[in-house]
């Protein structure tokens, strides 16, 4: 017989009675002094991994666990039922003439899948092999007053997962499993840089002004100093002031906010590494990148090769390395050694059909990276450094000495994305502040209202000397994502960014 698919009207006059129902019993075992909001603790001496993992010095021996109901057998005197805890389901042998027949009668009546259950009992396994708890004790600690989402269809609207992140979990077992590999990569990261000699630290997420980086930021009101204040969107600067301050290697696990678009690969709030250690360059950063991404891949996925999205990818060994004007050489023909002028490389854009958004005013870096966003960046699969970026586009990066019009600066790409940033940073505050004026000019200029300053506390800071110096940024989402084989950011996030229903 074809199973009856109901309206959306049905469906919501369904769970409205299903809910209806369900106060109903909260209220009945309320009248019974049998209220389980009124319990505040329950002592647990076994989960279900744990059980599972160690059945054979478990057999027979009294365990105490708790869960949620998630699957309910009812055969006249005795149940099968599962527990679901945060290591995964078990299964619960209950018997009328074990539990007694008042906890039997308000199990197969009072209960619903979806409550918080506290067990007791001793472990065994059922004639089919599973290891199982035989129920001598059971209790509600908490009764779900709405119904969970059918077993058999799941939970697969994304719109309800990423709202209702709870309903998620419980239901999907498989998304739990992202956010605790997550955890495990946070871990090995900070293992890998503790390891390193980094030490780890904390800088404001409010700034009192909006500096001139090409992000936009968010801003709010602190009602006590009676000032504008900005949520940060990088934690660079603050970090390279303490290396001025005499910390020789230190890095910020931190949160970001960027008041632009939505994608795949973004979020307006999400989750950086920053890294800054003296005396080293950005090549020094380089050969860090690939030691980290190798110690956390075999740590947390065992191995360096990797699978994202069908693509095959090697993060171990050595990474491949060009310069951006290689790269834009080698995969769309144009030569940045052979522009005389500025003119020159304006007529090439042409000739490609890239538009390039300085326009008249682009100078043949500016042409440079708009060729490059335009033919390279896709052709990035396998983990590649692109370094020596014009200095138009880079404007906390030391020059190269031999070459002032680039800078010692490198990004790294995995699967046609970019996945991190470093510098050799710039330590000269003259060049710095040139800089930071260029950079505060050009954003007022194409944002109308924009507050963009100078940082003259940040340049003040590298007066004092700031020594030669190594950064490194990455984003940890999408180092999860990679991870975790996520296609979009809001599948590693646990509450990603949503527009409030109306």
């Amino acid at each position: 017989m074809e199973e009856k698919v109901l309206t959306a009207e049905e469906q919501e006059k369904e769970l409205a009675e299903q809910a209806r129902i369900r106060r109903e019993k909260l209220q009945k075992l309320a009248d019974e002094n049998k209220d389980p909001f009124v319990k505040v603790k329950y002592e647990v001496t076994a989960r279900s991994a744990y059980i599972r993992e160690n059945f054979a010095t478990l057999e027979n021996k009294e365990v105490s666990i708790a869960g949620r109901l998630m699957s309910r057998r009812i055969m006249g005197k005795a149940s099968f039922c599962h527990l679901q805890d945060d290591n995964g389901l078990i299964q619960i042998y209950v018997r009328r003439d074990d539990v007694g027949e008042e906890d039997y009668a308000s199990f197969k009546k009072d209960y619903d899948l979806g409550d918080i259950v506290g067990v007791k009992g001793y472990v065994f396994k059922t004639q089919t092999g599973e290891v199982s708890v035989h129920c001598t004790g059971i209790e509600m600690l908490s009764k779900c007053l709405l119904p969970l989402p059918e077993k058999q269809h799941g939970l697969k609207d994304t719109d309800i997962r990423y709202r209702q992140r709870e309903l998620d979990l419980i239901v999907n077992p498989e998304v739990k499993s992202v956010f605790f590999k997550r955890s495990r990569i946070l871990s090995e990261l900070r293992a890998f840089l503790d390891g390193k000699g980094f030490l780890e630290v904390d800088t404001p997420v409010l700034n009192t002004i909006e500096i001139g980086a090409s992000a936009r930021p968010f801003k709010t009101r602190h009602n006590a100093l009676d000032i504008d204040m900005y949520l940060r969107i990088e934690t660079e600067l603050y970090l390279k002031r303490l290396i001025v301050g005499g910390f020789e290697r230190v890095y910020e696990v931190g949160r970001i906010f960027r008041n632009e678009g939505m994608d795949a690969f973004h979020n307006p709030e999400f989750t950086t590494i920053e890294m800054y250690a003296a005396y080293l360059d950005y090549f020094d950063m380089m050969d860090i990148v690939e030691e980290m991404y190798a110690h956390v891949a075999k740590k947390v996925c065992g191995t360096t090769d990797i699978t994202y999205q069908g693509t095959e990818l090697h993060l171990g060994g050595k990474w491949a390395r060009l310069t951006m004007k290689e790269a834009v050489k080698k995969y769309a023909g144009a030569d940045y050694d052979k522009w005389a002028t500025d003119a020159d490389a304006r007529a090439c854009a042409k000739k490609l059909g890239v538009t390039v958004e300085e326009g008249d005013a682009a100078t043949k870096g500016h042409v440079l990276i708009a060729l490059f966003d335009a033919f390279v960046e896709e052709k990035l699969v396998q983990p590649t450094f692109i370094y020596d970026y014009p200095v138009e586009n880079s404007p906390l990066a030391k020059r190269k000495a031999d070459d002032p019009a680039f800078t010692q600066r490198f990004e790294y790409f995995i699967c046609s994305h970019e996945f991190g940033n470093a510098f050799s940073e710039l330590n000269d505050p003259i060049d710095q502040r040139q800089r930071f004026v260029k950079q505060v000019e050009a954003k007022r200029a194409q944002e109308k209202n924009c507050n963009a300053q100078v940082d003259e506390e940040f340049v003040t800071a590298l007066e004092y000397g700031l020594p030669p110096t190594g950064g490194l940024g990455f984003g940890l989402d999408r180092l999860v994502m990679l991870l975790t084989d996520s296609a979009t950011i809001r599948d590693v996030l646990l509450f990603p960014t949503m527009k409030p229903k109306k």
